[in-house]
């Protein structure tokens, strides 16, 4: 079985275009919990397109919500009570399931997304960009997990090389280097796909 949940150190690193790769490559099911601002439309729908991924395999959010924010406040702006059962896995043997923010993003006033991921109980992969303040960043999301005693798969890298930092994060985190997805000068499923077979060991995920 391969299932995984892929989290961030920050919004915007580049976790869902991660996703759609990972998705695509495993052949497995993708699914986003909990959906907020539409503005963009659901990550769902780039995962499909960016990982070339049959409707059958994108599975529905449990909670679709309007305001672009944080799940907790946005629940509460749309009138919504977030329900931990609904929250529950699915049980396909190969899944993807994607987070949203970081590891302390609250779902509720109650709980964050690193709480939710040790009941889970699955393998994580963090997304971290290569820029200015990663380090920081990355070894406080590792800790956040291993507190709750989060397995970690590894750190997926998204941005141009910045060796000396990679090696820092993976050294003084002790993590796994999973690889780099760079900088695409065009987003579709051809760049993508070619781009983690390029700098990816589907056996890592295995």
């Amino acid at each position: 079985m391969s299932r995984f949940v892929v989290t961030g150190t920050d919004t915007g690193v580049g976790k869902t275009v991660f996703s759609a790769a990972l998705a695509g490559a495993l052949e497995a099911h993708y699914w986003k919990p909990i959906q907020s601002g539409l503005d963009e439309g659901a990550d769902r729908d780039h995962v499909a397109r960016l990982g070339g991924l049959p409707p059958e395999r994108v599975l529905p959010e449990a909670y679709l919500l309007n305001t672009p924010c944080s799940p907790h406040r946005a629940a509460e702006i749309d009138g919504v009570a977030i329900d931990m059962a609904r929250l529950a896995l699915p049980g396909a043997d190969r899944l993807v399931v994607e987070g949203a923010g970081g590891a302390l993003v609250p779902v509720t006033r109650n709980t964050t997304y690193a709480d939710i991921f040790a009941w889970w109980n699955l393998p994580v992969i963090v997304v971290a960009r290569t820029t200015l303040g990663t380090i920081n960043h990355s070894l406080m999301t590792i800790e956040v997990l291993r507190a709750r005693g989060v397995a970690i798969r590894g750190i997926a890298f998204v941005g141009d090389e910045v060796a000396d930092s990679e090696m820092t994060i993976c050294g003084m985190g002790d993590v796994r280097n999973l690889g780099r997805l760079p900088r695409l000068e065009t987003l579709d499923r051809a760049s993508v796909s070619a781009a983690f077979a390029a700098h990816f060991r589907i056996e890592d995920f295995a």
